[in-house]
């Protein structure tokens, strides 16, 4: 789950040695014994990267794609294609988003698979898929009004918005937890397990040091900004401060030279400029709110156009506002905005 936000253009230092993308149903060698395939996505992201990691006589799978009809006709033409004569060993999920961990049961129980993946990953997943329709309950729907959504849009935000949390087949009934400093052992090669935040809970990234290559999920992308979004379960969450964090934790354990195979979009080398990036990205959106709410106090959906100008989906509009809400709750704790004291039934921010 990303906003599609390019980044305006500027200095770069980020090289990207295979610029050709794999077409559907094949894949391409990205490192020695590491293949990377993309899977189709039915909104604006329009696909997911998938890699294959070699592990004795089969592949270790990293991430799924959704549960759709689409996505499983992929698979089987991959394993009966490009990877036919070799099995699939075991599924590592990076983080729970449908688009990474939707095709897991499915998998799993098609392949006689082991699930890997973090605590958060699968009880997220879980939860979703217990109960799809739990974002349109009337908590959650006033979670939007009280940031000043109209009626009818938080309507759709909350149902429409949330149809992707659906692309989930039911998960396996048992996993194995991957844990932040664990050493995960693919084929006779050691793969550090790292854990960023902000755009999803305990998201697991792997990093070969003999290889120089990082798996990095959807924590660092090359030419948009991974969704940092406050949403309606955890409202006063600060996923922007976690998240810039982790950005920082990156830049001190990862080399810059590292290959970056992301989740999204193509893999690149320039890994810590691509932080810099990112985080000045963030600063530059801080900096469009506190010029906004310097003019008047205004709620989150006040600050939308201002932060996203262009006409938005329901599907769109949820992230949007997520992403709103991120960069206000940590102008919150740094003490930038406070909350105008005049409304009582709208949350709206002015400059502290």
């Amino acid at each position: 789950m990303t906003t599609t936000t390019v980044l305006p253009a500027g200095p770069r230092e980020l090289r990207y040695p295979f610029p050709d993308t794999p077409e559907t149903g094949t894949v391409g060698e990205v490192a020695p014994g590491i293949l990377w395939a993309r899977i189709p996505l039915p909104f604006r992201l329009d696909h997911v990267n998938i890699y294959l990691i070699e592990d004795g006589d089969g592949w270790a799978v990293l991430d799924t794609g959704i549960a759709n009809d689409q996505t499983r006709e992929i698979w089987r033409a991959l394993v009966a294609g490009p990877l036919a004569g070799r099995r699939l060993t075991r599924l590592i999920v990076s983080h729970y988003h449908p688009d990474h961990i939707g095709l897991a049961g499915w998998l799993c129980d098609r392949f006689d698979l082991p699930l890997l993946t973090s605590h958060s990953a699968y009880l997220g997943c879980l939860n979703i898929s217990l109960s799809p329709g739990a974002l349109d309950a009337e908590p959650y729907r006033d979670h939007y009004r009280r940031h000043g959504m109209a009626d009818d849009a938080a309507r759709l935000v909350s149902t429409q918005g949330h149809n992707y949390l659906r692309m989930v087949a039911p998960l396996p009934p048992v996993f194995s937890r991957l844990v932040a400093g664990d050493t995960l052992t693919l084929g006779g090669r050691d793969f550090e397990v790292l854990a960023g935040d902000g755009h999803a809970p305990e998201q697991l990234m792997l990093y070969w040091r003999d290889g120089n290559v990082f798996l990095a999920a959807d924590q660092v992308l090359a030419r948009i900004s991974p969704n940092i979004g406050v949403w309606a379960v955890e409202p006063e969450g600060d996923p922007l401060g976690l998240y810039l964090r982790s950005l920082a934790a990156l830049r001190a354990t990862i080399p810059a030279d590292a290959l970056v195979l992301p989740g999204h979009q193509l893999p690149f080398v320039g890994l810590h400029q691509r932080c810099r990036e990112l985080a000045a990205h963030h600063d530059e959106r801080c900096a469009a709110i506190a010029e906004a709410c310097g003019a008047k106090p205004r709620s989150v959906a006040d600050l939308l156009p201002f932060v996203f100008p262009r006409a938005l989906d329901p599907h769109q509009m949820g992230f949007a506002f997520s992403e709103v809400h991120a960069h206000v709750n940590r102008m919150k704790r740094q003490g930038t905005l406070v909350r105008d004291a005049k409304d009582e039934d709208v949350h709206r921010y002015r400059l502290a």
